[in-house]
């Protein structure tokens, strides 16, 4: 690892930031564990920067640990600039360190545009802030509005979107009762296959998911006929 002499100092230490560029991401990820046990509020740029644009998950990880590290006032409005960013991995990155940073006065940045982002990284990270951040008051809003995201992308999202709103716990009743009686199938077979996940985790999501298919074509009344699926 590149060594970090002190926070005493004007400006982080260039070897370090530097090497946040480097080849090898082993340097990068030793770079940004650097500027995490040695925080310096002049580094906060070029941590935030970097996560917009670095390819490798762990080394992300560790930009956002080290962003942890400096005071929220140095880091949230940096990272609340980078949702407006037109690069996606940018926008991710920053909700993503927002939820980790979990100032809950940040909530106002959580918009619609970003719960409804057409990137679905983005969106799934933002769905995962949201529940994060979101004032009590504000939690059956939220559950609504993410429901209009029912029956979006693959598994991963659809996995995504279940888990954020069984987060949310009793507030997601109402929307899981309309979700399943919508008139799209895969609106009403993901709204049924959180609401399974809500009351039974451990079954997971794959057989909520086949479970609830079954039924969005089967209909309720032949929910627990034996070998209906077949």
């Amino acid at each position: 690892m590149v060594p970090i002499d002190s926070t005493d100092q004007p400006t982080p230490d260039a070897r370090v930031v530097g090497a946040l560029s480097a080849d090898d991401p082993s340097r990068r990820l030793n770079a940004a564990l650097a500027l995490g046990t040695h925080p310096h509020p002049g580094a906060v740029d070029v941590l935030v920067a970097r996560g917009g644009v670095e390819p490798d998950f762990f080394v992300r990880d560790m930009l956002t640990w080290a962003l942890t590290r400096l005071p929220s006032e140095v880091t949230v409005p940096r990272l609340l600039a980078e949702l407006d960013s037109t690069h996606a991995q940018a926008r991710s990155q920053a909700l993503h360190s927002l939820s980790k940073i979990r100032d809950r006065s940040v909530w106002p940045a959580i918009t619609t545009a970003l719960l409804r982002d057409a990137d679905d990284t983005v969106a799934r990270t933002a769905w995962r802030t949201a529940v994060v951040l979101v004032p009590d008051a504000e939690r059956s809003a939220l559950a609504t509005e993410l429901a209009t995201q029912f029956g979006r992308g693959d598994r991963e999202v659809q996995l995504s979107l279940s888990q954020a709103l069984v987060e949310l716990a009793d507030v997601v009743e109402p929307v899981l009762a309309a979700g399943a009686t919508h008139r799209d199938p895969a609106v009403r077979a993901h709204a049924r296959a959180t609401e399974r996940l809500l009351l039974a985790p451990e079954a997971g999501f794959d057989l909520a998911v086949h479970e609830a298919r079954r039924v969005a074509v089967l209909g309720p009344d032949r929910e627990e006929t034996p070998g209906a699926d077949r």
